[in-house]
């Protein structure tokens, strides 16, 4: 559990036990309000009133003591004590929600499951290697697995606040940054294409540097498909250009309709890929587009790599030994040629 910046308060036995009154379904109420941001969006994804709702809360709040949740002008968060608190329920729901499978299981009623976040931004060859993995090992292991297809931020905050189990997608700094619990095994380096107008300069080279780049519009996004990459890049871009910013697509649509876009535009510009190729290998393993496709386009490298990105699968450290086992033994196999190394021994 994290530890608070404030001096860290030294139970006796009997502070430490649970408060009377204090019931399971307050803190799944708790971490609900803290996880939709409003008590409103809380109580329709639970499934009651309001009212009710907040009247469990502030229940809560007078069996601790304290309050748990403060109002801002976009919704509310936590206190101090509340995160606390927070930290704390999560660790408890999903202890409880794993002990509840194992004892279906145990009484013949189900099997675990183990709840996988595949994001639609990831290459199409390493998320079909690590599926088709995550299958053989989760059927041999005799554990449902539920696939769930949502953006994964730089904190990996689905898996981390428990709503999923683990999940592939990017790191932007090592695995030993990653918040705990979570645990990571990289898998390859991938960097992105850049294609720019035929009639630039770098275009003939074959190879355009950073401050080119940050000179041209650069078409990449939306943001929400993959908030940690897309600013992380950003950052680097803005060493060279202070002030540069990408420009999102008109509408998400396939690579030939984002190069006519941007070779059409006045003043032309430059179309950022997501991450497509392993970095270090032969471009040849890039599927390559027809002329017709690209129009005007080239494709060109970016000097020094500076923008490539980690695969990665990463998973709770909370999660039951056999859980943990079969993505360990997942990674392992989905590793492509590049450096991998796992964050914590399991």
């Amino acid at each position: 559990m994290k530890q608070s910046q404030a001096e860290p308060v030294r139970l006796t036995p009997a502070d430490a036990q649970a408060p009377q009154g204090l019931e399971l379904r307050h803190l799944r109420y708790l971490a609900a309000v803290a996880d939709a941001g409003t008590f409103t969006r809380a109580a329709e994804e639970l499934f009651i009133a309001q009212p009710t709702l907040s009247q469990q809360i502030r229940r809560l709040e007078e069996i601790v003591g304290t309050p748990l949740l403060r109002r801002c002008r976009d919704g509310v968060r936590p206190t101090t004590a509340g995160a606390v608190l927070l930290d704390a329920t999560r660790d408890v729901l999903s202890l409880v929600d794993h002990g509840v499978s194992r004892t279906r299981q145990a009484a013949g009623l189900g099997r675990q499951r183990l709840r996988v976040v595949m994001p639609s931004n990831l290459p199409e060859a390493l998320t079909a290697k690590t599926a088709t993995l995550l299958r053989s090992a989760a059927t041999a292991a005799e554990v449902d697995l539920i696939w769930m297809e949502t953006p994964l931020d730089a904190e990996f905050s689905p898996i981390r606040q428990h709503h999923a189990d683990a999940g592939l997608g990017w790191l932007t700094a090592g695995p030993d940054a990653l918040p705990a619990p979570l645990d990571a095994m990289t898998l390859a380096e991938f960097e992105p294409d850049l294609w720019i107008p035929a009639s630039h300069p770098a275009a003939s080279r074959g190879t355009i540097s950073l401050g080119e780049m940050a000179s041209l519009p650069v078409i990449y996004g939306p943001r929400r498909t993959s908030p940690g990459t897309y600013d992380r890049w950003l950052d680097v871009l803005q060493t060279a250009d202070p002030h540069f910013a990408f420009t999102d697509p008109p509408f998400r649509h396939s690579l030939p309709v984002a190069l006519a876009f941007a070779a059409t535009a006045d003043p032309p510009a430059a179309v950022l890929t997501g991450r497509t190729a392993t970095a270090g290998t032969s471009p040849a393993l890039i599927r390559r587009l027809r002329p017709a496709d690209t129009g005007d386009m080239v494709r060109v490298s970016i000097a020094g790599r500076p923008l490539t990105a980690t695969a990665a699968l990463v998973w709770n450290g909370d999660l039951p030994r056999q859980l943990q086992r079969i993505l360990f033994d997942t990674a392992d196999g989905a590793i492509l040629p590049a450096p991998a190394s796992l964050s914590r021994a399991s």
